[in-house]
Order: C-alpha cells, then sequence, then structure tokens
C-alpha cells in the first residue's frame, strides 16, 4: 500500500467514516473543510509517530505539514530514516 493510500484511508476512517478513501483528494484542505480540528490534529500527529517512528518531539512541527494528506505525506517522506515513510515496516507492525 503506498503512503499516500495509507495516510487517506485512516484520515477516512477515523475522521470521515461515511466518506470513501477514493473521494478524498490528495490536495483537500483538512482544516478549512473541518475534516480536521486542533484536538483530532493532535490525535493525527501521534499517530504518524507512532506509526512511522517520526521524532515529532525533536521536529520543527507546522500547521502546514498536516493541511492535506499530499502535505502529510510530504512530511513523512522527508523526516522519516528512509524517506519513504515505511519506517515502521510494511507490514505496520508496532515495536516494544
Amino acid at each position: 500500500m503506498s503512503l499516500r493510500h495509507e495516510i487517506t484511508r485512516h484520515i477516512v476512517a477515523t475522521y470521515l467514516p461515511d466518506t470513501s478513501a477514493a473521494d478524498l483528494e490528495p490536495s483537500l484542505d483538512l482544516f478549512d473543510t473541518g475534516v480536521v480540528n486542533s484536538l483530532q490534529l493532535l490525535e493525527l500527529i501521534g499517530w504518524l509517530r507512532e506509526r512511522y517512528r517520526l521524532p515529532v518531539e525533536d521536529l520543527d512541527l507546522s500547521l502546514q505539514s498536516f493541511r492535506s494528506v499530499a502535505a502529510i505525506q510530504d512530511f513523512i517522506e522527508t523526516n522519516t530514516p528512509t524517506g519513504s515513510g515505511d519506517a515502521a515496516g510494511a507490514s505496520g507492525g508496532k515495536t516494544h
């Protein structure tokens, strides 16, 4: 599964349960459209931190980095060790 598709599926499942993943455009502004609010953004960042092992405490976080699926994908690709966003493994497994 591609990085963009995985992010899209998570956002749809978590914040838009009555929407198809195919209907969520990668450039849709998640904040202006009300898909994600400030509390949900914290939850989303937590999911990204866990799923992609992002050291969010050490990163310069900007609202722009989470404004759309495309922006989130760019953020992950820029900030994961491999640059591919699959730092947690292709299976999506967690490490302890």
